[in-house]
């Protein structure tokens, strides 16, 4: 199972509010990818934590 990136899950976030915005959706359907959107953009967010720990780790070792 590969890791997807920080910009593959904004992708498909922006992919599951477009079919949100779809004014034909069934209730059923928007939970299901509500719940898929809150996932990514959770899963995003934890990347783009990681990619902040890791800067600064850096930064600490240079001004070390």
């Amino acid at each position: 199972m590969s890791k997807e990136s920080f910009e593959a899950k904004i992708e498909k976030s922006k992919e599951i509010l477009q079919k949100l915005l779809d004014p034909e959706i069934t209730l059923e359907e928007g939970v299901k990818f509500y719940k898929e959107g809150i996932k990514e953009i959770e899963e995003a967010t934890k990347l783009l934590e990681e990619a902040k720990l890791t800067l600064k780790l850096y930064q600490e070792e240079r001004e070390a």
